[in-house]
């Protein structure tokens, strides 16, 4: 009796947390953990396909399960989650930013122009420009990621068997951003943005597009069915993947440039990098890694879609029609009557 008791008051002790939580915070909350379980999920693929991007000829050519295999024989299982921290670190605050920005802005169009439609249009928009402002927010964690993920880092044992060459120039997440701090300024830590920028807003917007739009197609005894949130994530991903992949690889390349252009003139811009890797690599090097792409986005997104709206109803945010009315109310209530303004 006296477990079954402290079970319920604990019940209602975290009930009224929830209840407390303004709105903001809860979106907040649920993106952070949707982002987090989802990155952790694909770390391996996330890994080899940075090195696919950026050791093209050490990779590349010995193909997927080639690479998982050198990965595990030089660095050991270790070496599947290397960058993971500062993608984790990263990938937090991101999510978080990211859904939370969406239902803002979603909110404030609907508000600030009550006669744009509540369709697929408004989801790309409000993804697209969620998506701008959770990488300008985050990108320096983005950047010391790829590096970190960059060094491939054998054993003393391994590097005298000549099984992997230790190469390794940062120590750590703070280490990796005090020294590119310290090599080339505020600038060093936004190096690459501009592609990370022009492919985020279409493809969160596309992202946010392709899965709401789907979802509204979904019969409504359906709507709750994890495996039916899942299949629209998949989709989402994919399609919204496919079309700005050739950005990510020009944003990883300027990222690890530092490492790879010392025979080369270093490329000052997006556009440059990508006319470079066209001449010197092919163009089928602006999709390399696309097909573990595949395999990481279509997982990826789909839990962090489906963990993102389990984690709003478990703490019991509103439909957001439901959630634009409660906004609009509240600013009603605040707002003083008209005879005291006057």
């Amino acid at each position: 009796m006296a477990k079954k008791r402290e079970e319920r008051e604990m019940g209602m002790f975290l009930d009224g947390i929830i209840e407390s939580m303004p709105l903001i915070v809860k979106e907040l909350v649920a993106g952070g953990v949707a982002g987090g379980v989802a990155k952790t999920f694909v770390a391996p693929l996330e890994r080899v396909k940075i090195l696919f991007q950026t050791r093209r000829d050490e990779y590349q050519s010995i193909g997927l399960l080639g690479s998982f295999k050198k990965i595990a024989k030089t660095e050991g299982v270790a070496g599947f989650y290397r960058g993971n921290g500062a993608s984790v670190a990263r990938i937090v605050p991101y999510a978080a930013l990211h859904y939370m920005a969406y239902e803002q802005y979603r909110r404030w169009i609907i508000h600030t122009f009550p006669d744009v439609g509540r369709g697929p249009v408004l989801d790309l928009v409000a993804g697209s420009f969620a998506g701008g402002t959770a990488v300008l927010f985050t990108y320096p964690l983005d950047l010391v990621r790829t590096k970190l993920a960059y060094q491939v880092v054998g054993s003393a044992k391994l590097s005298v068997q000549g099984l992997a060459q230790t190469e390794q120039v940062y120590k750590g997440i703070l280490d990796c951003f005090s020294k590119t701090h310290k090599d080339a300024g505020l600038r060093g830590l936004y190096r690459g943005v501009a592609p990370s920028l022009y492919g985020i807003f279409p493809y969160a917007g596309l992202k946010f597009y392709f899965y709401e739009e789907m979802k509204r197609h979904v019969p409504k005894e359906h709507k709750n069915n994890i495996l039916v949130k899942l299949a629209c994530g998949s989709i989402a991903g994919l399609l919204g993947q496919t079309f700005t992949y050739p950005l990510d690889v020009a944003r990883r390349q300027m990222q690890v440039q530092r490492f790879i252009a010392s025979n080369s003139a270093e490329a000052k811009g997006t556009m440059e990098t990508l006319v470079k890797i066209v001449e010197s690599q092919g163009w089928k090097q602006l999709f390399s890694g696309l097909s573990i792409n595949y395999l990481k986005v279509v997982p990826s997104v789909a839990i962090g879609f489906t963990v993102y709206d389990l984690i709003k109803a478990y703490l019991k945010v509103p439909s957001r029609d439901e959630a634009v009315v409660e906004v609009v109310t509240n600013k009603r209530n605040i707002q003083p009557p008209s005879s005291l303004r006057s």
